[in-house]
C-alpha cells in the first residue's frame, strides 16, 4: 500500500509581498523518507516563527511542528522522533522518516504573521 504525501499552499501578504510556495505531491511507500520544501519569497525564513499542518483524508487540520530554531521548536508527540524540521534563509524543510500509512495527507507550511513590539 502507498501513502501520498502532497503540499498545498500559498500564502500572500500584500503588504510585504510574502509569498510561500512547497514542493509538488508526492507518493511514497510505508517505511521510506521524504523531504518536503517550503520556499518562501519576500521575507528571511531565519527570523520567522515557522509551522507544519496536515489534513489527513476526511479530516481536521493538525499541528505537526513550531520551528524558530534548532533549540526553539516544539513537535506533536504523534511525529516526534521521526520527523523533523529545519530552515535556511529562504526555505523550510520537514524530513520524514519511517512513514505510515496514517501520514497520507496534505502538508501545510505556514508563517506566523504576528509582530511583537515592546
Amino acid at each position: 500500500m502507498d501513502l501520498f504525501c502532497t503540499l498545498q499552499n500559498k500564502e500572500y501578504d500584500v503588504k510585504t509581498a510574502i509569498i510561500l510556495r512547497q514542493s509538488d505531491p508526492q507518493q511514497v511507500k510505508p517505511g521510506a523518507s521524504l523531504q518536503l520544501q517550503c520556499a518562501v519569497e519576500g521575507t528571511s525564513v531565519s527570523s520567522s516563527n515557522m509551522y507544519w499542518i496536515r489534513q489527513a483524508p476526511g479530516k481536521g487540520l493538525e499541528w505537526l511542528i513550531y520551528y524558530y530554531s534548532p533549540t526553539d521548536n516544539n513537535y506533536a508527540s504523534s511525529i516526534k522522533g521521526r520527523f523533523t524540521a529545519s530552515k535556511d534563509t529562504s526555505n523550510f524543510y520537514i524530513h520524514m522518516t519511517d512513514l505510515r500509512v496514517d501520514d497520507t495527507a496534505v502538508y501545510y507550511c505556514a508563517r506566523d504573521t504576528a509582530s511583537e513590539t515592546n
